[in-house]
């Protein structure tokens, strides 16, 4: 049944002060609750008045105190009070699991992070077959000898994207001023895999790179070949 908002002097229940009275008891202090909206009833029996919630960090909310009765005869009484969101209100933003919120800056020492069974980045290592495109057929390793998962095409995918658009990829500063690129440099082991002719690891111990995964196109000045 679609609730009928009745006008601010509209008090079918003449119950305003017992709802603003239980109103108050919920906000302890009459200084939190404002002015009467609106009353919406939603048959003879049941009405709720909405009151403006002036409470700290409740912008454009209400106070909504139910009151029925059981008939035309009994008097009034409180079902319930809420807080309840007006048109405006200051609301808090939509709930992301956590799952979805940690960064690698939030792993620290002692830190476990479950992966999800069905996370798209990975798949069961017995799926893994020599036709599979992504797959490295020269390397056992590849084929998930040892581990339960490994990276499916989508992972892969999702990784090189954020390596190269990273700070080890192709347009950092640091590779813009760089004499070559990190693919011509004796110091750069290319990884196994698939990923072997995009990325490798830096293996100089002078360079601001060292053991870390750079983008073949990535650079700096400590390329072995930096004065040749």
């Amino acid at each position: 049944m679609s609730k009928a908002k009745k006008p601010k002097g509209a008090d079918p229940f003449q119950a305003e002060e017992l709802a603003r009275s239980a109103a108050l008891e919920d906000a302890k202090d009459q200084k939190y609750v404002g002015s009467l909206l609106s009353i919406e009833a939603d048959d003879e029996r049941i009405a709720t008045y909405l009151f403006e919630a002036n409470l700290p960090g409740y912008q454009g909310w209400n106070w909504a105190v139910t009151v029925a009765k059981v008939d035309k005869q009994s008097s009034p009484t409180v079902c319930d009070v809420v807080l309840l969101p007006g048109t405006g209100a200051l609301l808090a933003p939509d709930w992301i699991p956590y799952s979805s919120r940690i960064t690698a800056g939030d792993v620290g020492v002692g830190t476990i992070v479950p992966t999800a069974l069905d996370d798209p980045r990975l798949v069961p290592a017995a799926s893994a077959l020599p036709g599979d495109e992504e797959l490295d057929l020269h390397e056992l390793f590849e084929f998930g000898a040892g581990r339960n998962r490994i990276l499916s095409i989508e992972g892969r995918d999702q990784a090189a994207k954020r390596w190269i658009s990273g700070d080890r990829g192709p347009d950092t500063p640091m590779a813009q001023f760089a004499p070559k690129n990190c693919g011509t440099c004796g110091f750069y082991l290319p990884i196994a895999g698939s990923f072997r002719a995009a990325f490798g690891v830096c293996a100089n111990a002078i360079s601001p790179e060292d053991a870390r995964v750079v983008a073949v196109n990535h650079g700096c000045g400590a390329h072995s070949e930096a004065i040749n």
